[in-house]
Order: structure tokens, then C-alpha cells, then sequence
């Protein structure tokens, strides 16, 4: 394959990018050797393939069973509780089976999942889950969180089960320490469990409004004591943008020097964030600005689709980057270019994606947009013209645009 005169960076020449056996061998001005199939790219913006590293497949598209009228994250759990154990193997897959279809169209060649377990539902959307990893090998990689949704230490059964699902091939810890008993408790029992089978930590981390009851600092010690620095990310964060400066900018040093990645999920954050508050309602969005200029590996995910957490969601990340633009003042001229590998490079590094990105001898992962720009290219949020996964088109946007004059 041959990828003809595409806009790799603002400012620089158009490159041709040869593609064999899956992986890109060859990024010149020109190439002239003959290809079986040319993509002609017409100077338009070729991006390594979108990182989606944050997302819930099990319990998405279930907005319409039962709402979630008050809009807070409690009644969100309640209502997503009361539901799971009606989930059938079917019901799973086709819903996710959906989204996954959602995702893939805008571009997503890597997936992160939390996949969910209880003693009341058993293994039923994890175990389906852990098909749909295999069926959609060849379009895109899922890696598979092992997450209690409902806390480990209330809920007896849990921890055993937790072991049971990294036997079956999970390929991350979760955990979700202020939706449980004994907070740091929970967190040890994550952290022993992925020193005994090696594996990442990814934890729903300090979700609430206000700055009380946090536990990000006891997880960044517990991280650099463990030596896991660098294998830990953390989803939600919130209760960070209730504090102050002073008492912020220590925590960001912690997160920072324990290599902790953050996963900013705007489009959930922004519905169940500040429903208490009456008037000056708060973002609820964790400091991306803040986060960032302080040396932590920031990205921004989807995490749920039309369900009582997120009421809404086409499954495309340009999106959610570009509502997060707005909400954590990223429009200005230098802090634009920061946005894309907020969804991108970041989630790749954080995922722990080796050989990630355009460049030869790595896979040919890849997704052409229609824009011209790169700085530009999610407020734009151009179609994705083509997504190639392992240097096969999985993906091919066609369309006609007709303007009428005068």
C-alpha cells in the first residue's frame, strides 16, 4: 500500500508513507515504487489511529430501560445496579457489538474496556467482553480492566472473583476505591493482585465535587513504594478541581513523579458534575490545564454511551476532545496542539502501546481526516476519510457535498 502526499505536520512538506506486511517501511517526499493499492491522501492530515482509553462496552446503549432522572453519579450506579442483573450473554453483545461498530468508523484502533463482575451478575458481561476481544481482533485492540464495579470489600465474593478474571485473561487491574468500604483497603487489594499477575492498574479514582475523602495521594505513594511508576492510570479525577492552588499544585508534583496517567472523561463529568450546586454551577472537570503543565501524561476518553452515567454519545473522540476544548479553556494557540495527543500519543504511552505511531517499522495503524490542518484538526472534526488497522483499509468514508449559489 501507498499512501500518496498526506500532511503529517503543519509547516512541512507532504510525505508518502509505504506500507508492507502491516507496518510502515518507507516516509519520503516521493515514493515512486509501484503499489498494489494507492490511497491518495491530496494533502490532507494523516494521524496515527485514535486511542480510545476509557470506555464501558458492557453497559452501553441502556439509556432507555431506565433513567437516571436526577442526573447524579449516585442514582447513576443505582440505576445501573438495578439493571446488570438483567443483562443477558445476547443483550451484551449486540449492545456492544454496536458500539464497538461506533468506534471503529471515527477511527479507534485501540481500545481500553472496563469490563464488570459481581457476585449477583456473575461473569456474564465480562466473560462476552472477552469474545469480543477476539472476534474484533483485526479491526481493533481491546485490552480488558478487570472492574468491580460495586466495590470488592461490600461486596463479599468480589476479591475472589477478581483473581478468577485475571485468570481468564484480563489484561488490566480495576478498581474504584470511593465506591467501597475501606477505600485504601481497596486500593492495597488492586495493587497486590497486579504485582501477582503483572499487570497494569487503571482505577476510577476520586469522583465526587468536593475535595473530601480523596485518596489520590495515598495511590501515588502506594504506586512509588510498589516501584510501579509509570503502570498506573486513573479515570475521572474530579474532586482535584475543588482545590485550591496551593493545596493542588503538591498533588499534581505527586501524580507526576509517580508517572500516573490521567484519563479527563469530560462528556460524563460535565452531566453528573455540580448537580448540587444552585447557581455559578461548578465544571466538575479534573484540571487538564493544570495536570498538564504539570508533567502528567493527560488524556481525555469517552467512558460511557447512552446509558444513566452518559445520556448521549456517537462513539466518536474527536468529539469528546473537542467538548473539552471549551470546558478546560484549551482553545488557546498553545494549548491547541495539545489537545490531539490527548487522544492520540497520550492514551497510546498510557496504555503502554509499544511501536505507536507514524513512523517506519511500526504497525500501520493510521486514519486519514478531511482537514488540511493538524493543529486544527479536532476543532474542525473532519470524517475520517480512511482508518487502516495492521496496513489493511478497514474503514473508507465516501461523500458528496453539493452548495447551491445564487
Amino acid at each position: 500500500m501507498l499512501i500518496k502526499q498526506a500532511r503529517l505536520k503543519d509547516g512541512e512538506p507532504l510525505k508518502d508513507i509505504a506500507i508492507e506486511n502491516g507496518k510502515i517501511i518507507a516516509i519520503e517526499e516521493e515514493i515512486k515504487k509501484e503499489a498494489e493499492q494507492v490511497i491518495e491522501a491530496n494533502g490532507n492530515v494523516l494521524i496515527p489511529g485514535l486511542v480510545e482509553s476509557h470506555i464501558h462496552l458492557d453497559k452501553a446503549l441502556i439509556a432507555d430501560r431506565e433513567p437516571n432522572k436526577s442526573g447524579t453519579l449516585q442514582e447513576a450506579i443505582q440505576v445501573t445496579a438495578k439493571l446488570k442483573p438483567t443483562f443477558t450473554k445476547e443483550d451484551i453483545m449486540r449492545r456492544a457489538e454496536k458500539t464497538l461498530e461506533m468506534l471503529i468508523k471515527h477511527g479507534i484502533t485501540h481500545i481500553r474496556t472496563h469490563a464488570e463482575f459481581d457476585p449477583e451478575q456473575g461473569f456474564t458481561g465480562f466473560d462476552t467482553i472477552m469474545e469480543l476481544k477476539e472476534k474484533y481482533r483485526d479491526l481493533v485492540d481491546i485490552q480488558i480492566v478487570a472492574f468491580p464495579q460495586e466495590g470488592i470489600l461490600q461486596k463479599p465474593g468480589t476479591e475472589k472473583m477478581m483473581y478468577e478474571a485475571l485468570e481468564k485473561g484480563a489484561d488490566v487491574v480495576g478498581g474504584i476505591p470511593y465506591n467501597d468500604s475501606l477505600p485504601k483497603e481497596h486500593i492495597n487489594i488492586v495493587f497486590e493482585l497486579a504485582k501477582t499477575y503483572g499487570k497494569p492498574i487503571d482505577l476510577h479514582q476520586d469522583f465526587n465535587d468536593e475535595a473530601d475523602s480523596m485518596t489520590i495521594s495515598y495511590l501515588c505513594e502506594k504506586t512509588i513504594a510498589e516501584g510501579l511508576e509509570g503502570c498506573v492510570s486513573v479515570g475521572h479525577l474530579t474532586t482535584l478541581a475543588a482545590l485550591p492552588p496551593k493545596q493542588l499544585q503538591p498533588i499534581i508534583e505527586q501524580i507526576a513523579r509517580a508517572g500516573i496517567s490521567v484519563m479527563s472523561l469530560p462528556a460524563t463529568d460535565l452531566h453528573l458534575g455540580g448537580r448540587q450546586d444552585e447557581h455559578t454551577v461548578r465544571r466538575a472537570v479534573t484540571p487538564i490545564r493544570q495536570l498538564r503543565d504539570g508533567g502528567v501524561n493527560m488524556c481525555i476518553a469517552t467512558n460511557n454511551i447512552r446509558n444513566a452515567f452518559t445520556p448521549y454519545g456517537t462513539g466518536d473522540i474527536m468529539q469528546t476532545a473537542m467538548l473539552a476544548i471549551p470546558t478546560a479553556h484549551l482553545g488557546g494557540a498553545d494549548d491547541l496542539p495539545t489537545v490531539l495527543p490527548m487522544i492520540t500519543s497520550n492514551p497510546a504511552r498510557a496504555l503502554g502501546i509499544r511501536n505507536y505511531g507514524i513512523a517506519p517499522g511500526n504497525p500501520a495503524d493510521v486514519v486519514l481526516l478531511d482537514t488540511k490542518s493538524v493543529t486544527e484538526a479536532v476543532i474542525d472534526l473532519p470524517t475520517r476519510l480512511v482508518v487502516i488497522k495492521n496496513g489493511v483499509v478497514t474503514v473508507e468514508t465516501t461523500k458528496e457535498v453539493k452548495v447551491y449559489g445564487e
